[in-house]
Order: structure tokens, then C-alpha cells, then sequence
């Protein structure tokens, strides 16, 4: 019996792993193209044995301007949002508002709402409000994906918090504003990393906003100073690909950092 299950779990784990394998080639892949000399990507050896830092030096110079653009954009997403989704997540969670029950449907709906609906709709306003090729402009627009979700995560999180403890701070004299900024949101740290974390990557992943909300180049993320990038230098894939792996670094390293912050965000609205 223990030898079928050593055999099960063997046959298992290499399924497993070849499974990530898969999985994982493509960044593999684009690692290796970014430290080969410029040329095809076709003709690209299976390891980097001559390794050159060439295509991150073009990248840099020619893409460098754009990634600091999407950090703008996206940390500006990131601030904005919680701004907002943390008074109306804790709002709905302890406060007895009346149509809170249509208030989170219509948030759920939201969520429903294709992007290029959302994204024709504001070029229009902001033709009229001149937010067109502006780095406000992408903020707000980026934030109307974030704002709903972290509402969403915040509010099932703190609707699990113990009443007592707000009602305490209540009694030594603090106001709600009091209460929620130095009780609250302490307690609602899993939350509030996890909702800024998926906020982040919303922003610094998006493409359609920033397609068609920025008509020059004055303001161009990443992502579409990317798809240009590729038009251009079709032909220098390495410089295509460093590029591409510049723009994962943050994204990794921001998952790394906070992925227990948000296991325990996501689940911590589950049990109350």
C-alpha cells in the first residue's frame, strides 16, 4: 500500500513539474531572447552562451520613459482607490445604509461592464474635459477597475471585524473618522495590501485605456510603447523582449513581497 502511494505521489510530482514547465517556458523564452544579440528571435539558440546586455541598454534608452509613466499612473491608481474604496467598503460593512443591498449590486454589475464600453465613454468626456494624453486622465480611468474590486475585498474583510473593538474606540472618545483611521485600517492591513496589489497590476497591465485615452507621446504606458516597439523593431527582438522583461520585474516583485499579505486578504471576509 505505501509503495503505491510513493508511486502516486512521484507519478504526481512530475506531472507537476512538467506541467510548470510548460507553463513557464514562455518567460524562459523571453529571458533568453532578451540576452542574445540582436537579431531573430527564430534563429535564437536554446541557452544564452553568448550573453549580451545590448537590448536593455535600447530598451532602457528607448522605453525608459514609458515605464516610469506606468509606475506613475499605476501608483497614482493605487492611491486613489484605496481613497475611495476604503471609507465605502467600511461604510457598507458597519453601517446601517439604506439600498447598500442595490449599492453592491450595482457594483457587481460594474465589474460586468466591457472595457471598451467604459473606454469609449470617457474619451468622449474626456475630449469635452481636456484629460485626453494625461497622466490624471489614465489615473481615473484605470481606477474605475480598481475602486469596485477593492471595494468588494475590503468590505467582506471588514465585515468580518469585531464590532467590539470599534465600539471600544468609540467609547475612549474617538470619532468614526478617528476609529476608522487608527483601528480600522490597521486591522484592515491584509485587505488593503491585497486590493492595492490586484489594483496595481490592473493598471500596469492595461492596454486599452491607455490605447484609447493617449493619442501622442507624451503620455504612453509601458504596455503601448511596447505594442509600437514591436512594429518598429520587429526585426531586434531582443530589445523587444528586454523591454517585456522590464515590465514583469515590478509586477514579480510586488507579488513576491505581498503574496501571503494577500492569501490572508482574500480569505479573511470568508469565516466571520
Amino acid at each position: 500500500m505505501s509503495r503505491r502511494r510513493v508511486t502516486r505521489s512521484w507519478g504526481s510530482t512530475v506531472v507537476g513539474v512538467l506541467l510548470l514547465a510548460v507553463m513557464l517556458f514562455p518567460v524562459y523564452w523571453m529571458v533568453n531572447v532578451s540576452l542574445q544579440p540582436s537579431g531573430s528571435a527564430v534563429a535564437t539558440p536554446w541557452f544564452p552562451l553568448h550573453l549580451s546586455f545590448d537590448g536593455y541598454a535600447a530598451a532602457i534608452g528607448q522605453q525608459g520613459r514609458h515605464l516610469l509613466t506606468s509606475l506613475v499612473v499605476a501608483a497614482g491608481s493605487v492611491v486613489f482607490s484605496l481613497l475611495v474604496a476604503a471609507p465605502a467598503a467600511y461604510a457598507l460593512a458597519h453601517f446601517r445604509v439604506r439600498g447598500a443591498g442595490v449599492v453592491l449590486f450595482a457594483i457587481l454589475i460594474s465589474q460586468m461592464v466591457p472595457g471598451i464600453v467604459v473606454a469609449n465613454a470617457l474619451y468622449s468626456a474626456y475630449t469635452e474635459l481636456g484629460l485626453l494624453n494625461s497622466i490624471p486622465g489614465l489615473i481615473l480611468a484605470d481606477s474605475t477597475a480598481g475602486i469596485p474590486f477593492a471595494i468588494l475585498i475590503m468590505r467582506a474583510f471588514m465585515g468580518a471585524l469585531p464590532a467590539e473593538v470599534v465600539e471600544a474606540a468609540r467609547v475612549d472618545g474617538a470619532g468614526q473618522i478617528r476609529a476608522f483611521v487608527s483601528v480600522v485600517l490597521p486591522m484592515s492591513r491584509n485587505a488593503l495590501i491585497t486590493a492595492a496589489l490586484f489594483t496595481f497590476l490592473f493598471t500596469w497591465s492595461d492596454f486599452l485605456f491607455a490605447l484609447t485615452l493617449t493619442t501622442t507621446e507624451d503620455v504612453r504606458p509601458v504596455t503601448l510603447g511596447l505594442f509600437t516597439y514591436i512594429g518598429t523593431y520587429v526585426n531586434d527582438w531582443s530589445s523587444v523582449m528586454a523591454t517585456a522583461v522590464l515590465a514583469s520585474v515590478p509586477a514579480i516583485a510586488l507579488l513576491l513581497v505581498a503574496q501571503r499579505y494577500v492569501s490572508a486578504g482574500v480569505t479573511g471576509g470568508a469565516v466571520k
